[in-house]
């Protein structure tokens, strides 16, 4: 019998379950920057867009593909949401202007 036979009973190895990444529970973070950037939109409080764009740069790079579930959406989403909800807050500043009293 040759070497590389794969039936040949000295090549066979112990069945054994690979290590895997994948974990159920949601990432608290991300959850917490969809959070602030929501509340960002509905109150116009432009400090609490910094905590947002912080969990939410936290969550992209923390990221791991094999880690996420089928289907999830990943971190991408979460960082526009942030970065929008900070151009957001802050565009009044840019835009409106202060009328002239004469």
């Amino acid at each position: 019998m040759s070497n590389d036979d794969p039936r040949d009973a000295s090549l066979e190895s112990k069945f054994v379950l690979p290590n895997t990444w994948y974990r159920d529970d949601a990432d608290s973070l991300s959850t917490s920057g969809v959070f602030f950037s929501g509340l960002v939109m509905v109150t116009r409080n432009r400090y609490l867009a910094w905590p947002g764009v912080l969990f939410a740069l936290n969550s992209a790079i923390n990221q791991h593909t094999l880690r996420a579930k089928e289907g999830s959406g990943g971190a991408l989403g979460n960082l526009t949401l942030s970065f929008m909800a900070l151009l957001a807050s802050y565009i009044p500043f840019v835009t409106v202007t202060a009328a002239k009293i004469s």
